[in-house]
């Protein structure tokens, strides 16, 4: 990251944008709130006055849309396009020619001697990208100019990246390319896709994104989304041959031919530029770059031709040793696409079979030509990009620490797993956080249900696993945790200078204490960690200053489009020759669901009957009017509600004079027995967040019965100094005067907790403590900050930790709180 820009006569949170000298554009300063940028996504772009694009009219998408809700096949659906065109009107011309827009090539490959054919499925991916910037709806949200964002906090200018072209590897993409060049930049991805249940179908996509599109858009399903280009062939396991290195060299000669063909146009364009008439009539000289791969680790090994975990250099790219990967405290020289072409050339230049082989095995690579080196500017190694799905939530957690934590918790015996499994069940519902009953011993193959366990498993197990019952499954936990921090950095949605340096702190905290982990548990568990998916996490924070956050390359998005293509499977194929079959109508859904949406939108759904859209906070699931005798007699045994009616008009008149509103008539508030107020069950909260400063919403309940069990939400509350969490037990609306106030009665979690003890400070918990419940206080619901969930904890009645690893808001909060208190986690 470049050093901080000092400024004079700047205003705190002010933007500065550097753009890149090409652009001949001159760097700006602009207020915060004026810079907030509009992250579009596919609902909110303009609607097109031809939705049905890139249908060449209306009738063309209705009848193709017909084609497939009836699941005909080629031959049906190329038989009802010849009648439709034969019966159709001249005043609306039917065009559709054929079922199939991708073309068919066929790959030859030889192996020890005999060439072997098959086919591969492409669509061309200069054309697809050049219909997008066509399209009136998504071509004016891209950004064709590197730039270099800045946000002054209070000193100097510090740099924040999100978006690619915020990052380095555009900037300096841009700089080698001729000056009226705009770099237009691929996001590739592939992997094998099971398309049957038992795993016996598998198809093999090829999924492309624009880096030039907003991540809202570009991670999106719709046509601004990933698009499937290519359906790579699978070739089939030879008992006589597999597992063999030739054999393996000449699977991956079968992939990089045939994915050679995808890329023939912008290998060609990467010569010299193409210049365009975009949609706005402005002549671009557009210049394709591949600036991303997006892949798990074996494909990543596919993609770099290296020789994968057995290889004396197993990282796709750097060469650290292959018994030197559980070390992240070591630096290690960088691949590059040019080194490895010419160790290749130097290889098949050497006399004997013999000698080629042992100086590709010297550095891991393969006898094989890359295809990405026939692109312009693409380095291949520098393209591959750090994967959170499979490195982190499938793989060092999923794969490793979990498996390695219930190792601990079953050397503990039976009643320890029974802990971990009531105690996952006692935590909070939260929204976008799976809820689990049973977690120990159960094989879960999904990523994000893998980063959910993750993220909860410190607050269930923090009662069951200690210093004196397993010390190494406590020094396990502690490393869990600093393993936790470390991916929710590596998940954040805007990245600055400052959470960058305390990123790579937090792994260095992890590689220390997994060091002393590894060093202290061999002799009991004799696990390796020398493995790539340990070792891939010393390249995180590189990837992201230069490609942006991780979720511009985390393979999410594109394995989420593998359950749309299994459906296609089952449903509309004869399970025979399926490639052409499967990826024809996922092209037809992805156009019929996005045009759908354009051409008859649904109504925004408001089911909680809330009122203002645009307040900051908002009362909704309004129940009906309420004298405060009836509430007093309604909650007689709940101590919360004792003096209720009193303790309100106590409430109202300090409130009032401290913040010197003159009360109604200049009489002190006395609301009687017979008053009404009107209950609520619902409060949307939107806040400002502390990652990417856009506007995010929490949705609370206060409900006795939702969905069948009592639920009431926590919320933090802001005061003039110190924020506190609290428990919502009752919402309401009351009139004072001709002024509505929503107020919201509370349970305080602020008793002053005095000294931390060790394992809060090991664990990196945030305990807090409730008062008596008759202790219950009232707020003004414009008071509460956001949402929180907090976990009780067993071992001490009214204790709670605030969850702070649900989101990125949340946790870099409780960061920005521990500071303020002067607190600092020392993690064992």
């Amino acid at each position: 990251m470049e050093s901080l820009i000092r400024k004079t006569r700047t205003m705190l949170d002010d933007i500065k944008v550097e753009y890149h000298p090409h652009s001949r554009i001159p760097s700006t300063v602009h207020p915060f709130s004026e810079f907030t940028r509009h992250h579009p996504t596919e609902d909110t772009v303009p609607r097109s006055a031809s939705p049905w694009e890139p249908f060449r009219t209306r009738l063309d998408f209705e009848v193709a849309e017909i084609a497939l809700a009836a699941t005909m096949t080629k031959d049906q659906t190329n038989r009802l396009f010849e009648l439709v065109r034969r019966a159709a009107s001249t005043k609306e011309d039917f065009t559709l020619q054929s079922h199939d827009e991708f073309e068919t090539s066929a790959i030859s490959v030889s192996h020890q001697g005999e060439a072997h054919e098959y086919k591969m499925h492409s669509r061309c991916l200069w054309s697809w990208a050049l219909d997008l910037m066509r399209d009136s709806r998504f071509a004016p949200h891209f950004t064709f100019d590197a730039q270099h964002l800045y946000k002054f906090n209070g000193a100097c200018f510090v740099r924040f990246i999100d978006e690619p072209w915020t990052a380095n590897a555009f900037w300096d993409a841009q700089s080698r390319l001729p000056q009226d060049a705009k770099p237009l930049a691929f996001i590739l991805y592939a992997d094998k896709a099971k398309l049957s249940s038992f795993g016996t179908a598998k198809g093999y996509p090829i999924i492309v994104r624009i880096t030039n599109l907003p991540v809202d858009i570009r991670n999106s399903t719709g046509v601004g989304g990933g698009r499937v280009v290519g359906w790579l062939p699978i070739v089939k396991e030879d008992p006589k041959h597999s597992k063999k290195k030739s054999f393996v060299d000449f699977k991956n000669a079968v992939w990089h031919e045939s994915f050679l063909k995808l890329l023939e146009a912008v290998i060609v364009h990467s010569k010299s530029g193409y210049w365009f008439e975009c949609w706005d009539h402005v002549q671009r000289l557009l210049w394709p770059l591949i600036l991303i791969l997006s892949a798990d680790y074996e494909e990543q090994c596919v993609m770099s031709l290296i020789r994968g975990l057995k290889g004396k250099f197993p990282c796709p790219v750097c060469l650290v040793p292959q018994d030197e990967q559980s070390v992240l405290s070591n630096a290690h020289p960088l691949r590059t696409s040019t080194e490895s072409l010419n160790i290749l050339n130097a290889a098949r230049s050497a006399s004997t079979q013999k000698e080629k082989e042992q100086q590709l095995k010297a550095y891991s690579l393969r006898d094989v030509e890359n295809c990405f080196g026939k692109v312009s500017y693409c380095d291949v190694h520098r393209a591959l990009s750090f994967d959170r799905l499979h490195t982190n939530n499938a793989g060092m957690w999923g794969d490793h620490l979990w498996s390695e934590l219930q190792f601990w918790l079953e050397d503990l015996g039976r009643e320890a797993v029974v802990k971990i499994d009531a105690n996952f069940d006692a935590l909070p519902r939260w929204r976008n956080l799976k809820h689990f009953s049973h977690v120990v011993g159960i094989d879960f193959n999904d990523g994000s249900t893998h980063e959910d366990i993750s993220k909860m498993i410190i607050f269930a197990a923090q009662s069951v696993l200690s210093r004196t019952n397993s010390e190494l499954g406590y020094l396990l936990l502690c490393c869990i945790r600093c393993y936790v921090d470390l991916d929710i950095y590596a998940a954040l949605e805007v990245h600055t200078e400052d959470t960058i340096a305390a990123g790579r702190d937090a792994l260095s905290q992890f590689s220390t204490l997994m060091d002393l982990y590894i060093e202290k548990s061999h002799p009991e568990t004799n696990k390796n960690w020398n493995f790539p998916k340990k070792h891939l996490l010393t390249h995180l924070f590189d990837d992201i200053i230069a490609k942006g956050v991780t979720r511009n390359y985390n393979t999410k998005p594109n394995e989420k489009m593998h359950g749309p293509l299994r459906a296609i499977y089952h449903r509309q194929t004869n399970f025979k020759d399926v490639a052409p079959q499967v990826r024809t109508m996922r092209l037809l859904y992805a156009y019929t669901d996005n045009l759908k949406a354009t051409i008859e939108p649904d109504a925004t759904e408001n089911p909680e009957g809330v009122i203002n859209a645009v307040a900051r906070v908002q009362l909704g699931a309004r129940q009906g009017d309420f004298s405060f005798a009836d509430i007093e007699q309604s909650y007689a045994t709940d101590r919360a509600f004792f003096g209720f009616r009193i303790k309100l008009n106590q409430f109202l008149n300090d409130s009032l004079l401290n913040n010197a509103i003159p009360l109604p008539n200049e009489t002190r508030i006395r609301f009687q027995a017979c008053d009404q107020i009107t209950e609520f069950r619902y409060l949307r909260v939107n806040y400002e967040s502390m990652v990417d400063w856009r506007l995010q919403r929490d949705l609370l309940r206060c409900n006795p019965k939702f969905f069948g069990s009592p639920r009431y939400d926590c919320v933090m509350i802001k005061t003039e100094h110190q924020p506190f969490f609290a428990r919502l037990i009752y919402m309401f609306r009351c009139k004072v005067g001709g002024t509505e106030l929503s107020i919201a009665l509370i349970h305080p979690y602020d008793v002053g907790i005095g000294v931390r003890r060790r394992q809060d400070l090991d664990l990196g918990l945030w305990r807090v403590q409730a008062k008596p419940r008759s202790s219950s206080e009232f707020v003004f619901v414009d008071s509460i900050i956001c949402g929180a969930a907090l976990a009780s904890d067993p071992e001490a009645v009214n204790d709670y930790f605030i969850i702070d690893t649900i989101d990125t808001d949340i946790f870099l909060r409780m960061k920005a709180l521990q500071d303020s208190s002067g607190l600092h986690f020392r993690h064992q």
